[in-house]
């Protein structure tokens, strides 16, 4: 007999679990990646699908209200879910049809997805049509919510054989920062946050993109890292912090989130060194995947973001596509609203 409910925090262990046991579980979709959202103003919904109250699917929802004043409706998006047999059109049906019957509770026009699924996997995106979702096309680059490209590297053979397979400068240069004396620690205290936060903002100014606040990475502090989710790591050269990284682990793999360099000491290539000390310290956890996270689909030299392709291809990853962002329509009339006028509502307000 099966079933669907949304779970609370009673059994916020019970449903990590299987998370962090499914082939298919991502940080992204514990139960205390719901709470780092949530104080980001989404609301969590861990929905979980049991047989004999056995869990055999979940899909941790996020609903965030409509910025309309007067309409009582919201959206619904599962970063990385659904956590569930991919293979298994049945399961696939429940679990959904469980997070239609929610979508109605909460006034919900669509839910979006971006599954961990890889883009030759034919059969599932057709049982994803068949439960009416529809692709989005976000392009080759950044335009999605989760990055469509990402590089993954095999870690299951030797550490010797990992060096001897990379590019021979990438190899180069972890060995050069080694002798330079380039050392890396992880963060032992939420004090150390500064520290990567500093670094982090340097990093931001000087490629001249947005980060978000320190509150959010206090947020994935207490969640994440408190709960053994995740680690910071720093590069430390003649005593000086240089760059740091911020890794996600769950069951075997490891994701490389976040990471910033400073400005000083870039020729003693610390950013090498760190990433073969975070694939180390992933092998003694026990993982087989180490996750480099997104890189752009266009591979052309001349693209501004080839430069990020080139660093990680050096390590000697595998480029993977997943089937990307899918979204399932509740509400016709207002998903037409979301996708092409509140845009220009936002933009007017935001003005005025």
């Amino acid at each position: 007999m099966f079933n669907t409910r949304i779970i609370d925090e009673k059994e916020r262990v019970r449903f990590n679990e299987f998370i962090h046991s499914h082939p298919k579980g991502h940080f992204l979709q514990t139960y205390e990646w719901g709470q780092v959202k949530k104080a980001m103003g989404w609301t969590p919904l861990p929905l979980v699908l049991e047989e004999d109250e056995q869990i055999r699917g979940a899909l941790l929802i996020l609903k965030r209200d409509l910025p309309i004043p007067g309409i009582a409706r919201s959206i619904f998006y599962s970063p990385r879910g659904p956590v569930v047999d991919i293979d298994n059109e049945e399961l696939c049906k429940i679990l959904f049809d469980g997070a239609k019957r929610v979508a109605d509770d909460h006034g919900a026009i669509f839910l979006k997805i971006d599954p961990d699924v890889e883009s030759s996997n034919g059969r599932f995106q057709q049982i994803l049509m068949n439960r009416a979702f529809k692709k989005n096309e976000t392009g080759l680059d950044f335009e999605g919510v989760q990055p469509n490209y990402v590089f993954r590297l095999d870690i299951t053979p030797s550490e010797e054989n990992l060096l001897k397979n990379m590019h021979s400068k990438t190899r180069y240069n972890i060995r050069l920062a080694k002798k330079r004396g380039v050392k890396i620690k992880e963060a032992e205290s939420k004090e150390d946050l500064l520290v990567f936060y500093s670094i982090l903002e340097e990093t931001a100014k000087r490629d001249k993109f947005l980060i978000r606040g320190y509150e959010y990475f206090e947020i994935i502090w207490d969640q994440m890292i408190e709960n053994n989710y995740a680690k910071i790591f720093f590069a430390e050269y003649e005593g000086t912090t240089i760059s740091a990284s911020l890794a996600l682990i769950l069951g075997n793999k490891v994701w490389y989130l976040y990471g910033a360099s400073s400005n000083e000491y870039r020729n003693v290539m610390p950013n090498y060194l760190i990433q073969w000390e975070m694939i180390r310290w992933a092998k003694e956890q026990g993982c087989s995947i180490y996750d480099f996270r997104g890189v752009s689909g266009d591979l052309d030299e001349s693209n501004p973001l080839y430069g990020l392709y080139r660093f990680k291809k050096g390590f000697n990853g595998d480029l993977v596509e997943f089937v990307g962002e899918w979204d399932r329509v509740y509400s016709p009339f207002f998903y037409f609203l979301w996708r092409n006028v509140l845009p220009l509502y936002l933009k007017i307000t935001r003005r005025n």
